[in-house]
């Protein structure tokens, strides 16, 4: 699964993440005023979230573990 990481901290409350999440991983916490991860599991690693933060507050590290490699 695609780890996502938020830093609160320096998040401005725009919600860009969230508008650009077309899968809704991200959703929108009204009483923190804050993007929360709600749906990991369904990450499909666009970086469309960590792309439209203007503050460079979202980091997505994919994870290729489940993915079978091999040479031709």
């Amino acid at each position: 699964m695609n780890a996502i990481s938020i830093d609160t901290d320096r998040c401005d409350g725009c919600k860009a993440c969230v508008k650009a999440c077309f899968v809704n991983v991200l959703r929108w916490d009204e009483a923190g005023r804050r993007p929360v991860v709600a749906h990991a599991e369904d990450c499909v690693h666009c970086n469309l979230c960590e792309i439209n933060c203007r503050r460079e507050c979202i980091t997505v590290t994919p994870d290729f573990s489940h993915l079978r490699w091999s040479a031709l």
